[in-house]
């Protein structure tokens, strides 16, 4: 069975103690699962379900309602996505043409 390299050393003399894994070099323990967890990164999907990525184009698929603000922003406005963050309400950070920068619902978008 091959382990993955200490995330502090790099050493690939890793052993198994449990649930963790253990560094003889650095003495480094940490838990292989949670490490694969905070390396995923988030991703979102439109509307139509295709997975978006940072730097895509896209277009707004419903006019949508700028809090606190009396700015609408309408259908097939474009924007390009700066990047993806992991959020209840917004998960892209966008730069969006004609209203500048903003977060935008992954949802109520469709990749151009």
């Amino acid at each position: 069975m091959s382990y993955p390299p200490c995330p502090q050393c790099n050493s690939e003399y890793v052993y198994p103690d449990q649930s963790l894994l253990m560094c003889p070099e650095c003495g480094f323990e940490w838990n292989p699962e949670e490490a694969a967890q905070e390396d995923a990164t988030p991703t979102a999907k439109d509307a139509n379900g295709t997975l978006l990525s940072e730097g895509d184009k896209i277009t707004l698929a419903k006019d949508l309602k700028v809090k606190g603000s009396s700015l609408v922003l309408k259908i097939g406005t474009k924007a390009v996505i700066r990047r993806i963050v992991d959020g209840k309400d917004h998960q892209l950070d966008c730069k969006v043409d004609g209203a500048g920068e903003m977060m935008v619902t992954a949802q109520f978008v469709k990749k151009a």
